[in-house]
């Protein structure tokens, strides 16, 4: 049985959820604003893990779970909740519910796409960019800093400069223009990422269950989710066809950060150099489904049902109990 998490009008999970239906799949849905007419109770002994998940009026066992595909959003910011006190029961125990459910999917023995832990490495843009070295991807050169007179310097350097966020938190990535210049005093309170702008085509590669949809992106925008705003038309995306050296490469780096699905963003130089900006682990795919035919949500349902997915760690403790409430 597989274990669908989140909110289901959000458009991947409506799309996997499809899939499972297409494909008469068993699968049980928890929609995260229905958390107040839920439970959940896990424990592990013996080296096994037990427990139940009560969604409304139907209790299930755990363990029955072979697969789970969790897009959670923020709990705290749930409809649901927008009126409760920052410390009301309900908000205590909408936590204590999520808190638990996730803490079940890092130990479970089932396939979870993607748990949390390997998804921490994209809470920090430098930590892994040293990971993505490490498999052999060339990584842009890189400052991050609070000082406005190294920024200054690294653009005489490398002249055509773009800069991010560090942290997981969505940016919108810009190149730096004489404009910028008033504002870079604001970088002594909020340390940046500048990095050196690489010419070519962009490449997201989509990583499942041993599966690569590589997409190529065609715009003039520097951040080409906002074409529209930024180059004045929306980005082409079409379907490409990669090396065989490139997949095994691209599938190596999902598994050393021990991703079972990722969103692998490349660029390929007129010299063709393969730069790696960074690993989406929850990427929202259905922009590159949507508009190059790639069939992603159809690989991530046949991940879903191929079984499960021992993890190591799962049982250190010999004997734990944990549930919401």
């Amino acid at each position: 049985m597989i274990l669908i998490c989140g909110i289901p009008s959000e458009t991947p999970l409506r799309m996997v959820i499809n899939r499972l239906e297409e494909a008469d799949a068993e699968f049980v849905l928890f929609n995260q604003r229905d958390f107040a007419d839920c439970d959940i109770w896990f424990e592990i002994e013996d080296c096994e893990v037990r427990g139940e998940l009560r969604i409304g009026k139907r209790t299930y066992n755990l363990q029955e779970f072979t697969g789970v595909y969790p897009r959670l959003m923020d709990d705290r910011l749930l409809p649901e909740l927008s009126n409760e006190p920052e410390h009301s029961p309900l908000r205590t125990y909408c936590r204590a519910f999520h808190d638990t459910l996730v803490r079940w999917m890092e130990i479970s023995s089932a396939r979870v796409i993607n748990r949390c832990a390997p998804m921490a490495s994209n809470s920090s843009k430098p930590y892994q960019a040293q990971l993505i070295r490490e498999q052999g991807f060339l990584v842009p050169e890189t400052l991050i800093t609070n000082d406005p007179d190294l920024v200054r310097a690294f653009r005489a350097r490398h002249g055509r400069v773009i800069y991010k966020s560090i942290s997981a938190i969505r940016s919108i990535v810009q190149e730096l223009t004489d404009g910028d210049e008033e504002r870079l005093e604001f970088i002594r309170w909020c340390p940046t990422q500048f990095q050196a702008f690489v010419e070519g085509i962009n490449l997201r590669v989509h990583t499942i269950g041993g599966e690569v949809f590589p997409t190529a992106v065609d715009s003039e925008a520097t951040d080409y989710r906002y074409a529209a705003r930024q180059a004045g038309e929306a980005a082409e995306l079409r379907e490409v066809v990669l090396s065989d050296e490139l997949v095994e490469k691209c599938l190596r780096l999902s598994a050393s950060l021990g991703l079972e699905f990722a969103g692998i963003d490349l660029k390929i130089t007129p010299d063709n150099e393969v730069y790696c900006f960074e690993v989406n682990p929850s990427p929202a795919f259905s922009y590159y489904e949507a508009n190059a035919g790639q069939p992603i949500s159809a690989a991530v349902a046949r991940c879903l049902a191929s079984g499960t997915a021992t993890r190591e760690g799962a049982t250190r403790e010999s004997s734990m109990a944990v549930m919401a409430g």
